[in-house]
């Protein structure tokens, strides 16, 4: 058998947990790790949490401290390429000989804990973490920037001890698992606040930092808010942290950061949107308490740091005539704020939406904020089993909204790029989003095409 049939198998193998689906737990994974000599307690984490923002704010300090010359491991899902996008040292991937042999080695351990009638099954995202946290202490990291995968308190990832959380922002989600109030999913996601350990938050609704602020009593664990961006320098504001934007460029953006203990100005990151600034104030937050944990960053490896991260498919621009901008925004609040992005951080005469989502997201308040923004609408789907039939999101914005604009059903995501660029101008935009599965298929086609 050949790496790349092997490395097939090894993925197949992984993807047939998905079948186990959700199940909050922490019982399946200590188990397990138990079994692997416990890799978690050999590595140093940051814990990152939240509704949106989260993976963003993982790459902005992955990549400052690796600029700093750390060994920093990187964990995010779901991933955009290529599975082994879900684990990173030095923002270098595993390769597929290291995960087949770590497969290898946890597969009968696995099939052990699924006959323990007790524990019950394991699901993918357990295994998937299992095996992160085997890599990154083999790898013998100085440290892991480790997103969560759903909520917190239960989440797979939930067995660490982190030297800091954070938790970006909070707005209603899987509401099924979560709970259906925000101050329900604040308290799953405070989960990973842990004894004496700091927590940061951008969170703005009183409703989650009163959860957030009672849980952090209850562990003497320090409270650092982290403060809404201001759009100009000149907005007056004694708050801090806090980030204020500088000026938009075609390949980003330059900022100003007001810290605890440092200021910078002119930092540049090639990440469009306000929200953006606001994970980067959350991560440089997190930057200077790490200093404290041993962890300083020289001021030119900061900013070199931002300068060079890389975080395909948050409003990515891919081509320039017509623009081709990609972000895989999946729920309200995430398309309420590209919505806003979109027409401050580029010029164009129309707008052709292509856009896929899943059935288990809220697609009617994601239509709501998007709609008014496209001149034409694509409607397609992502190849997942969870994706939503384009035709009855379709079918629901003509009833629900009014939908009077040209719109098309194209259920193949390729030949819905291929008509959305057919039909645009060169003074045009085209915007693919809806889910990051959506972004993902569509850029494996565009650079693919492109080849």
């Amino acid at each position: 058998m050949t790496l790349e049939q092997s490395y097939q198998e090894a993925l197949e193998w992984i993807h047939g947990l998905g079948r186990f689906g959700i199940k909050p737990g922490l019982e399946r994974i200590t188990a397990l790790l138990e079994m692997l000599d416990n890799p978690h307690h050999k590595v140093r984490f940051i814990h990152i949490g939240g509704t949106n923002g989260k993976g963003s704010t993982a790459v902005m300090i992955a990549s400052v401290l690796r600029a700093a010359g750390y060994n920093i491991g990187l964990y995010i899902s779901p991933y955009l390429l290529s599975f082994t996008n879900r684990m990173a040292v030095n923002g270098i991937d595993i390769d597929q000989q290291n995960l087949i042999e770590l497969v290898d080695r946890v597969r009968p351990l696995i099939e052990q804990i699924n006959r323990d009638q007790n524990l019950g099954e394991m699901t993918e995202f357990e295994v998937v973490t299992a095996l992160a946290f085997t890599y990154f202490a083999e790898q013998k990291v100085d440290l892991v920037v480790l997103e969560v995968g759903l909520g917190g308190r239960l989440d797979a990832t939930n067995v660490v001890v982190p030297l800091l959380s954070i938790i970006t922002n909070i707005s209603l989600e899987h509401t099924a698992v979560l709970g259906d109030t925000v101050e329900a999913i604040a308290a799953e996601k405070a989960g990973i606040i842990k004894l004496g350990k700091p927590l940061i938050t951008a969170a703005e609704d009183q409703r989650a930092l009163t959860v957030f602020q009672a849980r952090c009593r209850e562990l003497s664990a320090p409270l650092y808010r982290v403060f809404p961006p201001q759009k100009s320098t000149d907005q007056q504001s004694n708050e801090k942290p806090a980030t204020v934007l500088e000026k938009i460029t075609g390949e980003g953006q330059f900022f100003s950061y007001r810290g605890y203990s440092q200021d910078y100005k002119n930092l540049f990151m090639p990440l469009r949107g306000l929200y953006q600034l606001n994970n980067a104030a959350a991560a440089l937050a997190a930057l200077e308490i790490l200093t404290e944990e041993g962890f300083p960053v020289a001021e030119k490896k900061l900013r070199s740091g931002l300068a060079e991260l890389n975080w395909p498919g948050r409003m990515e621009l891919l081509n320039k005539q017509p623009l081709l901008i990609m972000d895989g925004a999946h729920n309200p609040v995430a398309i309420e704020k590209l919505a806003e992005a979109i027409p401050l951080y580029f010029r164009y005469k129309r707008l052709i939406l292509v856009i896929g989502m899943l059935a288990d997201k809220d697609t009617a308040a994601m239509l709501e904020h998007i709609l008014a923004l496209a001149d034409i609408i694509i409607f397609t789907r992502p190849v997942i089993s969870r994706a939503a039939d384009p035709r009855k999101i379709a079918d629901f914005a003509v009833s629900h909204y009014n939908l009077g604009k040209e719109h098309l059903v194209i259920q193949e995501y390729g030949e819905a790029l291929d008509q959305a660029l057919a039909m645009a101008d060169p003074d045009d935009a085209v915007l693919v989003t809806g889910s990051l599965y959506t972004v993902s298929d569509i850029r494996a086609y565009w650079l693919q095409r492109q080849s």
